[in-house]
Parts: C-alpha cells; structure tokens; sequence
C-alpha cells in the first residue's frame, strides 16, 4: 500500500492548516487519472468537491487540523514534519509520497523520521502533488477540508476572503477587526510574519 500526503493553508493569515493522507494500492494510482485527479490548485472548487466525494468514499485517509494558536507556539517546518508522521504512523503504508513542506527535502526528511513509529519507504519531493496522483488526491482533500473551514468562519464572522494576506477581502476584514476590538480574531496567525504586511504599522502593536 502506498500513501500521499499533502497540505492545504500553509501561507494564509487566518483559519487552520489542514493536512491530507490518502492511502491505495498502487494500480488504484491509474483509477485517480481516470477520474481527473491532479493537483487540486489545477480544478475547480466545484470538480474538487466531486472528487473529495469519490476519494473519501473509496479510499482510507487521515486528516488533521492545526490551528492557528498551534501554529503560533512552533516552528511549521516541524510542526509540519511531526503532523507528516502522525498521518503515515496512522496509515501505515509501504511507501509514502510526502508534498515536502520544506525548502530542503532532506531537512524535512531528517525531521519527519524523527517521529516516525511505522517504517516505511519515503519520497520526498517539491511539487509531489503534481506527479503522483495519490498525492494530488491528499491535495484535493486538504485543500477540500480547508475552504469548508473558511466557509464557516465567513458564517460566523462575514465576509473574511481567502485568509490570505494578498486578498484585499482579507486585508479589509482585519483592518475593520482591530478597530473595533483592539487586537486580532481569535482565528488569526497572531505571530504570522504575514500579518505585519497587511496594512500599516499600528497592526503590530498586536503581535
């Protein structure tokens, strides 16, 4: 059995990171083809629902969700590395194909073994959601998983964007935010570098 794992929210100011594992056997790698699997920036939000659908029925995955307050404590690079495991540790393939969340591949290979239990063969690469297609299946479900959280934030708070510090929607609701109560929502990366790009320096007072 193989696996792919992949993460969706890395970047974005507000909302969870949220990391996909997708296990198969290998031929159900030519079934993931067929059906239009790809890395899930390459679809539509509505062709990644009906694919989240088919993957989630067909095929065993595992899915955590680091919040924003987490994501304040640690360094993401480990932090991502530690999660990574906790998916293969859970899924227990022969092979894992990692998306790798690291500028060095071998740094998030060192890390990630560190808290491996369930031993296994790894593939680490840059831009594995694009040339494995069970890794682009963890990509679907991540990035699947992630806007549904955006969605029940935009529920609960309005109309918040993307989450991420270049949507102007974004920008505006923070900026509105902390006028109103002084200090960031309680969804937001507070000690994300991101967060004293988005508008002028009284931001930082926050941070």
């Amino acid at each position: 059995m193989i696996c792919g794992i992949d993460e969706a929210g890395r970047g974005p100011v507000l909302g969870d990171l949220v990391i996909a594992g997708v296990a198969c056997n290998e031929e159900n790698e030519e079934y993931m083809r067929g059906i239009g699997v790809q890395d899930s920036k390459k679809v539509s939000s509505r062709v990644r629902e009906r694919l989240y659908k088919v993957i989630t029925s067909k095929f065993e995955y595992c899915l955590i969700k680091i919040t924003p307050q987490e994501l304040d404590r640690s360094n993401i690079n480990l932090l991502e590395a530690m999660k990574f495991a906790e998916v293969i540790n859970t899924l227990m393939p022969n092979v894992a194909y990692v998306d790798c969340a690291d500028v060095a591949p071998s740094n998030f290979f060192k890390n990630l073994s560190k808290y491996l239990f369930h031993s296994c063969s790894l593939v680490i690469e840059h831009k594995a959601d694009e040339k494995y297609p069970v890794v682009s299946a963890a990509s679907i479900v991540a990035k699947v998983e992630r806007d549904r959280i955006i969605e029940k934030l935009k529920e609960e708070y309005g109309d918040i964007g993307s989450g991420y510090p270049s949507d102007p929607k974004t920008v505006a609701f923070l900026e509105r935010w902390l006028k109103e109560y002084g200090t960031p929502p309680p969804f937001a990366r507070k000690k994300w570098r991101t967060l004293s790009k988005l508008s002028n320096s009284s931001l930082l007072d926050f941070l």
